[in-house]
């Protein structure tokens, strides 16, 4: 099969935890014809939409099982290529999505099977997307309010009957900017709000969400592939802080998922297919869904060490049944067509 992966520089990747790193080296370990893609290297030639795709080689033609070795050693060959060629586009760059990139890729995503769906990309690569579930009671859902109208947030805050509320930016990832408010402290809220709602070009909105009971001992990190949860870890925040992010701070420990969290992923599991994310990772805080990550989940490289298992055969077993059973169709369809014109 040939497999782009659109992601990140190549020199920023982070080689002991990466998990992207994982499903390239993966792809590379299969056999496949694998390249990887910036976003900025896609273009359009003969109105055919094309990109300056950096090829994977390997020295002497083997791949190193070492994979911060393999990060190390591969080599390139950049080459000007139609995306429709490609069998499976990954998208794993990281937040904030480029929309200019999705509107490259809407000619391509009838040829090629892409992880995560271009509208599903559009749908959910903001935090507003848990309030699209099924929830009326906010039984996985918590409480959120999303406005950059500083009057009435700051009502929104005197109403609450907590005691704690969560601020966070809209377009934030990774724990940055998320914050506590405490009721008790609303002389600080004009400058916070303030400091989060005015940009230098136009307002931004901010999410105002419940405060979890136990946020304070972390979240739960799901990998969610077709559905179905494959692997989980808790997320411990470090000392002092609230957020439980690894690259914020925060440490990872073996977790196992409990029967309350496997209803929570088998309740919003139906969606996440139905909108085309087939592959995502979902931060669960005392049963509550509190976001959704689509574009490039982290998480496969502590996992399978908790773990000793490889999630990223799993996710290259998912996407080459999709296509083996795409070129099947294909084929029969040729195959019945023939029956036709024969008769």
């Amino acid at each position: 099969m040939n497999i782009c992966f659109i992601m990140y520089p190549w020199e920023r990747v982070e080689a002991d935890t990466d998990s992207t790193l994982r499903l390239v080296h993966e792809s590379v370990l299969r056999g496949h014809r694998t390249a990887v893609l910036y976003p900025k290297n896609l273009t359009i030639r003969n109105s055919i939409t094309s990109g300056f795709c950096k090829f994977i080689t390997t020295p002497g033609g083997k791949v190193p099982s070492n994979i911060p070795t393999f990060h190390k050693k591969v080599q390139f060959k950049e080459q000007l290529v139609p995306m429709s060629g490609f069998d499976v586009i990954f998208v794993r760059n990281n937040p904030p999505l480029d929309p200019v990139m999705l509107n490259f890729l809407d000619s391509v995503k009838d040829d090629t099977f892409i992880i995560n769906d271009i509208n599903g990309l559009r749908k959910a690569n903001n935090k507003l997307y848990p309030a699209s579930f099924e929830d009326p009671n906010n039984e996985i859902i918590p409480v959120t309010h999303v406005s950059k109208n500083k009057n009435y947030l700051k009502r929104i805050i005197q109403e609450s009957e907590k005691e704690r509320m969560i601020l966070k930016p809209f377009d934030g990832y990774g724990g940055s900017g998320v914050i506590v408010l405490e009721r008790g402290a609303m002389q600080n809220v004009n400058s916070l709000l303030d400091y989060y709602i005015t940009g230098k070009d136009r307002d931004h909105y901010v999410i105002l969400q419940e405060y979890i009971s136990g946020a304070e001992n972390g979240d739960v990190r799901v990998l969610m592939l077709n559905g179905e949860p494959i692997g989980a870890m808790k997320r411990i925040p470090g000392e002092g802080d609230l957020r439980s992010n690894v690259h914020a701070g925060g440490n990872a420990v073996k977790h196992t998922l409990t029967k309350k969290e496997k209803e929570l992923c088998s309740k919003i599991g139906p969606k996440l297919v139905s909108d085309g994310l087939y592959f995502v990772g979902i931060d669960i805080i005392s049963n509550k869904l509190i976001e959704v990550n689509v574009c490039s989940p982290g998480g496969i490289t502590r996992i399978n060490k908790f773990n000793r298992v490889k999630l990223q055969q799993k996710v290259l077993d998912f996407a080459e049944n999709v296509v083996k059973y795409k070129e099947a169709a294909i084929e029969r369809k040729r195959a019945f067509r023939k029956t036709i014109e024969d008769a």
